[in-house]
C-alpha cells in the first residue's frame, strides 16, 4: 500500500464528507439583524422549515458529486442518517477517488459509523491490511482532533447539518421556480460570509489538517438549494474554497442503521495515514 495515494484519496472523500456539514459547524452564530427586508424574512422562513423538516426525517439516500477543482469530480451515492449519530453507507467510483491500489473493483464502498471511515478494499499481503477486507481511517486523521470532535457532534456532517447552517445566512435570494430532477422546485441562494460562520475555520479550517490543505481554507459558503414539496430540499449545492458540492436527495426517512464491519475484518491505517501527512509538513 502506497501511503501517498491514500492520502490523495482521503482528501477526496473527506472533502466530500465535509463540504456536507460546513455550515453547521457554524451553529453558534448570530442570526440576522431585525432590520432585515420582509422578503428575506419570508425566504428565510422557508428555509427553516426546510431545515426542520430534513432534521425530523433523520435519513435520506443521497447522490453526491464533489469537484476540488482538479477536473476530476468523485461522485457518491447512500444512504446518510443523523438520526442517532451520523453515519453514511455509500459507494463511489473507484478511479476517481485515486483507490486503484487498494480494489480492483470499479466501484468502492465507503462507511462512516461511530467517528471512522470503512473502505471495502481487497485484501493486502502485507502490512496492517493483510489478509483484511475492509481498511480503517480515524477521522482525527483527516480533520485533526478538533475537526473530528466538531464532526462528532449532532447531525456533524450530514446533509441535516448544511441545511441549518442556512438559518445563519446573511445574504439570502429566491431566484424563482424551476424543475429540478421533474419536480417543481423554489430555488433559493445564500452566503455565509466569514462573520457569521461561527467556530467553522477553528473546527475545520487548519492549514496542517488534511482537509485545510486540500480546500485552502475558505472565508465564505455559497449555498443553493432547491425546495421542492413538503418543504424538502430536491437538491443542494455548495460552493466553499477550491470545492464545488452537489447533493440530490432521492428519497427520505426509512432507511437502514449502518453499522461498522465485524473487527477481525478491519485493517486499522490511521497512525500510517497521520505519520504520512507529518512528513510533508
Amino acid at each position: 500500500m502506497k501511503l501517498r495515494y491514500t492520502a490523495a484519496w482521503v482528501g477526496f472523500t473527506a472533502a466530500a464528507l465535509m463540504a456536507t456539514s460546513a455550515c453547521g459547524a457554524g451553529q453558534t452564530a448570530k442570526k440576522a439583524a431585525d432590520s432585515v427586508a420582509d422578503n428575506s424574512d419570508k425566504i428565510m422562513a422557508a428555509l427553516t422549515r426546510a431545515s426542520d423538516r430534513t432534521e425530523q426525517l433523520g435519513s435520506a439516500y443521497v447522490k453526491m458529486s464533489t469537484d476540488m477543482g482538479t477536473g476530476t469530480p468523485v461522485a457518491m451515492e447512500g444512504t446518510y442518517s443523523w438520526g442517532d449519530g451520523f453515519a453514511f453507507d455509500a459507494e463511489m467510483d473507484t478511479k476517481a477517488a485515486q483507490m486503484q491500489q487498494l480494489t480492483s473493483a470499479p466501484k468502492v464502498r465507503m462507511l462512516f459509523v461511530d467517528g471512522a471511515y470503512y473502505y471495502d478494499v481487497d485484501p493486502q499481503p502485507s502490512g496492517p491490511l493483510k489478509g483484511k477486507e475492509w481498511m480503517k481511517v480515524d477521522a482525527s486523521a483527516v480533520f485533526g482532533k478538533q475537526g473530528a470532535q466538531a464532526l462528532a457532534g449532532s447531525g456533524g456532517g450530514s446533509p441535516s447539518a448544511s441545511m441549518k447552517g442556512l438559518k445563519y445566512a446573511n445574504d439570502v435570494e429566491d431566484l424563482g421556480k424551476e424543475t429540478v430532477d421533474g419536480q417543481s422546485t423554489t430555488h433559493y441562494r445564500a452566503v455565509i460570509d466569514k462573520a457569521h460562520m461561527g467556530k467553522l475555520k477553528d473546527a475545520y479550517g487548519d492549514k496542517d489538517s488534511l482537509f485545510g490543505s486540500v480546500t485552502g481554507g475558505t472565508d465564505s459558503i455559497t449555498m443553493d438549494v432547491w425546495v421542492g414539496a413538503k418543504d424538502l430540499p430536491v437538491r443542494m449545492k455548495e460552493k466553499f474554497g477550491a470545492a464545488t458540492v452537489t447533493m440530490d436527495f432521492e428519497k427520505f426517512g426509512a432507511t437502514a442503521a449502518v453499522k461498522a464491519p465485524p473487527a477481525s475484518q478491519v485493517g486499522d491505517v490511521t497512525e500510517q495515514i497521520k505519520k504520512a501527512q507529518s512528513a510533508q509538513h
